[in-house]
Formats: structure tokens, C-alpha cells, sequence
């Protein structure tokens, strides 16, 4: 049986949990209002772009790059639109870089680890790129036994997603497809619902033609309005098209941003209530054993004072 001063230590030690509990969750409840406030923005720019996209995809006849300087794999939007037989596919997950997100990562890690058998069972190989320390950590070992390998790692993105790092990562994995390295690629990610709830979803990103539509639409009964192109369309491709592939990976990062501090902010809420619950807990625990050891001290007062006078 516990003594007092042992249920006083483990009082003490829980009291001090709460209070980091506490204060994380205070911290993510703070950051996810902003988050969330950066993906409702963001997303219905992301949805006309896409639309957008879509009209200038059905208005070029024949993709050519003969007239356009191509410094960079993402200028070159003609091979970005190439269809070609699928012999390697990229998947690019977003996981957190830290812990007590609750099951975040691990409910990422486990549809990716699932989109990878799928892939491995229709004989196609598998690229894997990571964003998150938790994501390398986890599968590190997994991956290895499905006989693939990470082939890059991300840490910074997803503690402050902004759009230059966005495009750091646009311009890796076009660079992998123009170089024939994989054949698709696809991005899970997590899309913020509310404060507690999100979805694990998969996101097509290349190639880009006939690629669906990773947003909702904002607006319904639209008329499309004619549309002219200056200089001409390709020029005009050769720009939209990077810039579709960018803002589909920030997206990205940003939905996954506030879904892992929404998680951590509910996880941390349950980790302070278990606190409090196990706090009552072991103070009745030792009020009893306080009064039991009280209740004892009497007793054996009163025996000494019976025995002298007898």
C-alpha cells in the first residue's frame, strides 16, 4: 500500500504534467485560430486557380516549347503535361515535427503505408518524400521492408509554411518528373475541418493533365467569361503552370499545418482533464489514508490513556 508521502510525490508530479498539458494546449488553440484563418483564405484562390488552369488546359490545342526559355524543370510545363505510362510513383506525405499531436502522424503515416501496397501490388515502384520529423521517424523502418527508401526530407515547412517553401518543393518534384524519375505523384495530406476534425486525403498533383480537383468550389452558377490570351497561351502556361504546382503544395502545407495543431490542441485538452481526474483521484486516495492514519493516532492515544488509569 502506498504511503502518504508517495501519493503526495505522484500529486505533485501530475500537478506539473497538467500545467505543461495546459499551457501546449493554450499554445495550439492560440496558433490554430491563425492557421485556420490562412487555410479559409487560401482556399478560394486555390479553387479558381484551379478552374482556371482547367480552361487554359481545354483552350491549347498542342503543347510546345519551342519558343520558351526553360531555366528550371517547373518552365518546362509541355513535359509537366506529358501522359505517360506509370512506372514510379512519387508520394509526398506531411506529417508534424513534433509530438503529442495525438494520432496525426500515425493517421497519415497509416494511409500512406496503405497507398504504398496498393501501388506495390500493381508493380509500379515507389519514391517516398517526406515533410515532419515524426513522418521520418516512424517510417524509417517500415519503408524498408516494402523495399522503399525516403528520398528527401522536409523539417522547416511545417512549422511556418509560407509559399517560397512551397516552391522549393514544387520545383523538387518537377524536376523528378521531367527527369523521368517518377511517373506521378501524389500528396497526403490532411484537410482542416473545424477544431476537431480533419480527413486524410490524397491529393493528385502530377501529371497535370486530367488531373482532378483537390478543392471545393466557392461559387456555383458561374458564367465563364470569354477569355484572350497576351502574348499567347503557352507563355501564358509556362507561368500558370508553376504556379498552379506551387499553390497545390502550399495548400497543402497549410491544411496540414492547422489539422496537426488542431489535433495537438484537442490531444492536450484530454491529457489536462485525465490530469485533473487522476488529481481527485489521489487526493481522496490520500485524505482516506491521512484519516485512516489520524483515526489510528487517537485510538492508540486513548488505549495509552485507558491502560494508566487502569
Amino acid at each position: 500500500m502506498a504511503s502518504l508521502k508517495d501519493i503526495k510525490k505522484r500529486i505533485t508530479s501530475v500537478q506539473s504534467t497538467k500545467k505543461i498539458t495546459r499551457a501546449m494546449k493554450m499554445v495550439a488553440a492560440a496558433k490554430v485560430r491563425s492557421s485556420e484563418t490562412a487555410v479559409k483564405a487560401s482556399r478560394p484562390y486555390a479553387s479558381e486557380l484551379y478552374h482556371m488552369f482547367q480552361k487554359l488546359l481545354n483552350s491549347v490545342g498542342e503543347f510546345s516549347s519551342e519558343s520558351l526559355k526553360i531555366k528550371r524543370a517547373i518552365d518546362n510545363y509541355p513535359k509537366l503535361l506529358e501522359r505517360r505510362d506509370v512506372k514510379s510513383v512519387g508520394i509526398f506525405l506531411l506529417t508534424s515535427n513534433k509530438g503529442l499531436a495525438g494520432a496525426y502522424s500515425a493517421n497519415v503515416v497509416k494511409a500512406a503505408l496503405k497507398r504504398i501496397k496498393e501501388l506495390k501490388e500493381q508493380g509500379l515502384e515507389v519514391k517516398v518524400f517526406v515533410a515532419g520529423q515524426k513522418g521520418v521517424s516512424i517510417l524509417r523502418k517500415r519503408l524498408l521492408a516494402l523495399g522503399c527508401n525516403i528520398e528527401k526530407k522536409y523539417f522547416s515547412v511545417m512549422e511556418n509554411p509560407d509559399a517560397m517553401e512551397a516552391r522549393d518543393i514544387a520545383e523538387d518534384m518537377a524536376e523528378y518528373y521531367v527527369n523521368n524519375k517518377i511517373d506521378k505523384i501524389e500528396i497526403i495530406t490532411t484537410r482542416f475541418k473545424n477544431m476537431v476534425s480533419y480527413s486524410v486525403d490524397t491529393w493528385e498533383v502530377l501529371p497535370l493533365e486530367g488531373v482532378k480537383d483537390n478543392h471545393e468550389r466557392i461559387t456555383d452558377n458561374v458564367i465563364e467569361p470569354l477569355m484572350e490570351f497576351t502574348p499567347d497561351m503557352h507563355h501564358i502556361l509556362q507561368k500558370v503552370v508553376p504556379m498552379y504546382i506551387t499553390n497545390t503544395f502550399y495548400q497543402a502545407l497549410l491544411e496540414a499545418r492547422a489539422s496537426e495543431l488542431a489535433s495537438r490542441m484537442t490531444a492536450m485538452s484530454a491529457a489536462t482533464t485525465n490530469a485533473e481526474k487522476i488529481i481527485h483521484n489521489l487526493s481522496i486516495e490520500y485524505n482516506k489514508l491521512r484519516q485512516s492514519a489520524i483515526t489510528n493516532e487517537i485510538i492508540e492515544v486513548i488505549n495509552g490513556a485507558n491502560s494508566q488509569m487502569n
